[in-house]
């Protein structure tokens, strides 16, 4: 919790012939056909990943599967460009580029179109993220700016989690699993309905033990999760529509009492619904609408307990005119909150309505075979400071088959939240800053992909983001504004090697640097050494192997990351290991370890309250027919 405070303070497709319900292992696929995956992220229309002028990783199903995570903030790890630390039980501080920490706010999240940050604070409480994780197709990450086509907040990247079609998991899958750090187990039935409807639903149920403190003790944030859905579909390629939705509780154990006072146990719940409607037109055109609502609830007495609702409704249209392929958009968000105050945090007003527009407009501009243009620009309001433009140019060139060269420049922003503008501690000091204003980021990227006969491939970016207005503190009074200043730069690489049929080597690296500064003027104490500017490692590398031998596959991940400055986290390595046993098409049974070689070590957060992760084994049987 005094983590979060200082923070305050301070669709894969695959080509013909792999099939819709292909189960195909990845170390059997080329890296011909790997490179025939299709995102959607980059430029908002499917398009092969190896022409995407972006620095996008595409975690995929089987990556998933293979690599035994448990949670969706487990699966993210697979990402090498990602920052991505565990807190405790179910909170973590997950990033791209910079300013990671329990309250990161420069990073989209969407699930199936779904935008899963709080307007609180414009981040992820991934406490309340869950979903069945064999239901995933693919995961998209893009690192660098996304604003133009997904608005104010993809300032560091965009995270793109897509969904199984509802066509693609008819039948019956159980899985259970337990160990002794952790107890899961899900349901998942899947049908046909009619001659052109599908349907499924699911049940989930986890449970998850306290962590330790360095000295043996235990921290009291064990909890138990259940979560229940439904997708359905009616339709075929011209035109279709879907339905889905999830609802969701989870309950902490009893934490005691602090100064005194009763914490009692943190209380999550809330459920989400949404509806989309796509139609194909002749002449490469198609719209698509799409609605939702998000509603959920914290009962947290220690810090806040907040309720919220969130509308958002969004009409996109594409079209392709001579060498130009454009989309465009409109889209308008409601959102409503109450919130009590907690010990350490409040709000001022305590209801607040707010209400975002935006309009969009992308083209790709194809000068020939080896050239493209992509131009886009957003228009976006919110209460706070009006409208804000946001901007994307980026030029690609493929000199040769399966090489792609590409730069690209932007202006990015992130809009204030309510922690920036209403923000409180009830036990005295106004902390919002009425005049905060966005902070705003020019963003330059130079990148290269590309692959090499059908045993290697990879992909380098550099990249610098000039920020401007970036959050700060006034002395006393402490009041929040905007006077820091300064670039981030840094160099993302990641590359796959298929060694042999059956075995796969693949690693990732990230480079990162700040040189920020004070504007003249500025009474901020802390200044750039402010945790929620300051507490990124200088670098991290990853290297995995996959491989396949008959009815066995093993998977070893090792991840190293370097020292947290502020504060102070020492480095660690970690090694993850995936044993699995075909036992039967329809059965298999996997042993997982986490942090194998080191008996615990803390990822985030001061010492000596911080939770100190285990070595963990659990084994799991997942059946389906």
């Amino acid at each position: 919790m005094s983590g979060f405070l200082t923070a305050i303070l301070g669709s894969v497709t695959l080509t013909a012939g792999l099939g819709g319900q292909q189960t195909r292992d990845l170390t059997e696929l080329s890296l011909d056909e790997l490179a025939s995956i299709r995102v959607t992220s980059v430029s908002r229309r499917d398009e092969p990943l190896e022409d995407a002028p972006a620095a996008i990783f595409v975690i995929t199903a089987d990556d998933i599967r293979r690599s035994g995570a448990t949670s969706l903030a487990e699966a993210l790890r697979l990402a090498p460009s990602l920052l991505t630390a565990r807190i405790d039980t179910a909170q973590y501080a997950i990033t791209a580029r910079g300013f990671n920490g329990l309250a990161a706010n420069k990073l989209l999240v969407l699930v199936d179109g779904r935008t899963i940050y709080t307007p609180l604070f414009s981040g992820v409480f991934w406490d309340q993220q869950d979903l069945p994780l064999e239901d995933v197709e693919r995961i998209e990450v893009i690192s660098g700016p996304g604003a133009s086509l997904w608005g104010t907040n993809a300032v560091n990247g965009v995270i793109n989690v897509i969904t199984r079609p509802a066509r693609d998991t008819h039948g019956a899958r159980a899985s259970l699993a337990g160990g002794n750090l952790q107890q899961l187990g899900s349901l998942r039935y899947g049908w046909g309905v009619g001659e052109r409807g599908h349907a499924r639903v699911y049940a989930k149920a986890s449970r998850v033990e306290n962590t330790l403190r360095s000295d043996g003790s235990e921290v009291l944030d064990g909890r138990t999760g259940l979560q229940a859905g439904f997708r359905g579909e009616w339709g075929d390629e011209a035109g279709a529509w879907t339905l889905q939705g999830d609802a969701y509780r989870v309950e902490s154990v009893d934490r005691g009492v602090a100064a005194g006072l009763p914490i009692g146990p943190a209380q999550l719940s809330g459920f989400n619904v949404l509806a989309r409607w796509t139609r194909r037109f002749a002449g490469s055109s198609d719209i698509r609408l799409q609605a939702y609502v998000d509603h959920a609830r914290r009962e947290e007495r220690i810090l806040f307990q907040p309720e919220a609702t969130l509308f958002d409704v969004e009409l996109q249209h594409g079209f392709s005119k001579g060498a130009h392929s454009l989309v465009w958009g409109a889209g308008y968000r409601h959102g409503r909150d109450e919130v009590d105050d907690g010990f350490l945090v409040g709000f001022r007003p305590m209801r607040r309505q707010l209400d975002w527009i935006s309009l969009y407009l992308h083209d790709d501009l194809r000068l020939s075979d080896q050239v493209q243009v992509e131009a886009g620009g957003r228009l976006e309001r919110n209460e706070y400071t009006g409208w804000e433009y946001l901007l994307d140019l980026r030029l690609a060139w493929k000199p040769f088959a399966h090489h792609l060269l590409w730069a690209g420049g932007a202006r990015a922003v992130r809009a204030p939240a309510r922690f920036d503008r209403d923000v409180i501690r009830p036990l005295g000091g106004v902390l919002g800053g009425p005049n905060f204003v966005s902070e705003v980021a020019d963003v330059y990227q130079l990148g290269y992909r590309g692959r090499v006969g059908s045993v290697l491939t990879g992909s380098v970016t550099a990249y610098l983001h000039d920020w401007d207005r970036l959050r700060s503190a006034t002395a006393l009074p402490v009041m929040i504004e905007n006077r820091i200043e300064g670039p981030v730069y840094g160099v993302e690489a990641w590359a796959s090697w298929q060694v042999l049929d059956g075995l796969r080597l693949s690693g990732g690296l990230t480079l990162l640097r700040k040189d920020l500064r004070l504007e003249p003027g500025s009474t901020d104490p802390l200044g750039p050494s402010n945790p929620q500017l300051s507490n990124d490692p200088r670098q991290q590398w990853m290297l995995r192997s996959s491989s396949q031998l008959g009815d066995h596959s093993l998977d070893v991940m090792v991840r190293h990351v370097a020292a947290l400055p502020n504060p102070s986290v020492p480095a660690y390595t970690a090694v993850d290991a995936r044993y699995v046993w075909h036992l039967h098409p329809q059965l298999d049974l996997s042993v997982v370890g986490r942090n194998l070689f080191d008996r615990n070590h803390p990822e985030f957060n001061a010492a000596p309250g911080r939770s100190e992760l285990e070595r963990g084994v659990f084994v799991q049987a997942s059946w389906s027919r």
